[in-house]
């Protein structure tokens, strides 16, 4: 059976006791079946049962396997990339909207963490880093239309000369500290979110991986050792799709990220390097994502690799990168490296809607890097739409169009690695 432990993070190592789920055999009748085991999945069925749905979960590997009990851990405002460009699609309230989903985002995940008192070491504060002035310069326009969508965190402009008031880095030209975004355990966050999902009555099943998906007006869903029959289909996969639906395989791309996790910090160095514990994001086209954890290691991610093929030694690949920012951690050992895929969409806006064939198939996918937040609005929008709630929402994000990557299977990836390597060169002009 294609099953596989959790990657030997530093989440995996610090997560609370893992319940086992069983594994799917016979035969399961239910109103929705959700393919995933991460956030996405997870949360869909958590707002499904809270309407009244009855739903079964398959997760191939264990819960949280794949992005959402790797990633960052960085819970930050917003979802997708200058949406301004959707403009023509979605129009100027449109547009608008999609801002305010972004800050929706984060309070969803607020009010889940504090609803069901999950214990995922959710801390408040994060900082956006300038590595030019003119992105400096942009956060204030930032800032400005955060305050005017009705933003009522502190957001505060730190510039260059009082930047190591947020982290002790000559690197950087100023930052937009917010203290309604923040930084998390994920995987924490996700078994956190199973308990709920199975406390609601959803039948969760690990080691399922599914074989075969047989679409109509009543789903059929097939494992190694079983079959879940659905009225309902939502696939949450995102980068570990893996061909199940061809047409929206085509439409996100795997790539590779990677984090290094260093040995936990003395109170002093940990103050010295981030003295508002924040989490922590550069601008750059391969960025550099990093914060402390709650036994004060530095995580520090970052990298995208689309060649399908991890770095052979990711400490020996990450570390110089960490070094850059904070030459000051020479010494210091790297107690963990990982790493996993995420999902890009060619347009950078999550894709959540409705297969057009079939129009009782749904999905979310695409997070391109910045899901811990997207999932959970996902998982409320797929619950208006499939529980029969008139959902704006869905619908404005079901009314952008997502192309499919040129090249097939096989080109796909080198081609958007030379897109990407002409925006890095772009960065250095």
């Amino acid at each position: 059976m294609n099953t596989a432990p959790h990657a030997a993070s530093y989440y995996a190592a610090s997560s609370h006791a893992q319940p086992d789920y069983p594994t799917l055999t016979g035969e399961v009748k239910v109103d929705v079946c959700v393919v995933g085991g991460g956030f996405s999945g997870l949360n869909t069925a958590i707002e499904l049962a809270e309407r009244g749905l009855s739903v079964a979960l398959l997760e191939a590997h264990k819960i949280g396997w794949g992005a959402s009990g790797r990633n960052g851990g960085q819970l930050i405002r917003g979802v997708g990339h200058h949406v301004e460009r959707f403009r023509n699609e979605i129009g100027d309230e449109g547009v608008r909207q999609l801002k305010l989903m972004g800050l929706e985002a984060v309070e969803i995940v607020r009010q889940r963490v504090e609803k069901y008192q999950i214990d995922c070491d959710l801390t408040w504060g994060y900082c956006d880093l300038a590595n030019k002035p003119k992105e400096f310069e942009g956060f204030a326009e930032d800032a400005e239309e955060l305050r005017s969508l009705g933003y009522t965190h502190d957001l505060q402009l730190i510039a260059a000369d009082n930047i190591r008031s947020v982290i002790d880095s000559g690197n950087y030209a100023g930052g937009l500290l917010d203290m309604g975004s923040g930084h998390l355990h994920p995987l924490n966050l996700a078994l956190g979110e199973a308990l709920i999902a199975q406390s609601l009555g959803v039948y969760v099943f690990e080691h399922s991986a599914v074989t075969r998906l047989e679409y109509g007006p009543q789903v059929k869903v097939h494992t190694a050792q079983g079959l879940v029959r659905a009225d309902t289909l939502v696939l949450g996969c995102n980068a570990y799709l893996n061909g199940l639906d061809p047409t929206l395989s085509g439409k996100v791309l795997p790539a590779g990220s990677y984090i290094i996790a260093t040995e936990p910090l003395s109170e002093e160095l940990a103050q010295q390097l981030l003295p508002r514990n924040t989490a922590m994001c550069d601008q750059r086209v391969a960025v550099d994502y990093f914060r402390l954890s709650a036994d004060r290691r530095l995580l520090f991610g970052g990298a995208c690799h689309y060649s399908g093929r991890d770095p052979q030694d990711i400490g020996a690949y990450m570390q110089p990168k960490m070094l850059k920012v904070f030459p000051q951690l020479k010494d210091v050992r790297i107690d963990y490296q990982w790493g996993g895929m995420i999902g890009i969409g060619a347009n950078r806006l999550p894709q959540i809607g409705r297969l057009k064939e079939q129009p009782n198939v749904f999905y979310a996918q695409a997070y391109s890097g910045h899901g811990v937040n997207a999932t959970h609005l996902a998982g409320k929008l797929l619950g208006e739409a499939i529980s029969g709630q008139h959902s704006e929402g869905f619908e404005l994000f079901a009314r952008v169009p997502h192309i499919t990557f040129p090249g097939g299977k096989h080109l796909r990836s080198p081609l958007l690695a030379l897109g990407m390597l002409w925006h890095r060169l772009k960065e250095l002009t």
